[in-house]
């Protein structure tokens, strides 16, 4: 930032900092962490002091990294487990296309049937009108 006057002095205008809480990242903390528990007590709080950092954080950190790494040793390895839901509703969709095709084969016979019988029916109104026309001759 450059000076109010050319003299070499600091200018004494101060940014402000932000409000709201700082947040870190996962990478950061784990440097930090790595670092601070390689220090000794006089290290530790210079460690502290240059980052602007409290020692409550410091025990947070460590219990999240320790809570995510006992998490993942207690997962187990391998394929996980197919859900019973899943396999069932893979069956009902394949009962349920099964289903559907039926219905449309009993809906084509349906249809087949009802002209058929509407053919039947001209059929047999049309020989019936034919004996009526051959007896009145």
């Amino acid at each position: 930032m450059a000076s109010a006057n050319d003299h070499g002095t600091p200018d004494p205008q101060v940014e402000a900092r932000s409000t709201g809480p700082r947040r870190y990242s996962a990478e950061y903390k784990a440097r930090v962490l790595a670092e601070y528990e390689k220090l000794d007590k006089k290290g530790k709080g210079a460690l502290l002091r240059r980052e602007g950092l409290y020692s409550s954080l410091i025990t947070t950190w460590r219990q999240q990294r320790d809570k995510g790494a006992e998490a993942a040793l207690a997962a187990p390895s391998g394929r996980p487990k197919a859900d019973p839901r899943d396999k069932e509703i893979t069956r009902l969709e394949a009962k349920v296309a099964r289903l559907e095709k039926d219905l449309g084969k009993a809906q084509t016979v349906i249809e087949v049937q009802g002209k058929l019988s509407a053919l039947l029916d001209q059929f047999a109104t049309d020989s019936a009108s034919d004996r009526r026309g051959e007896k009145s001759q």
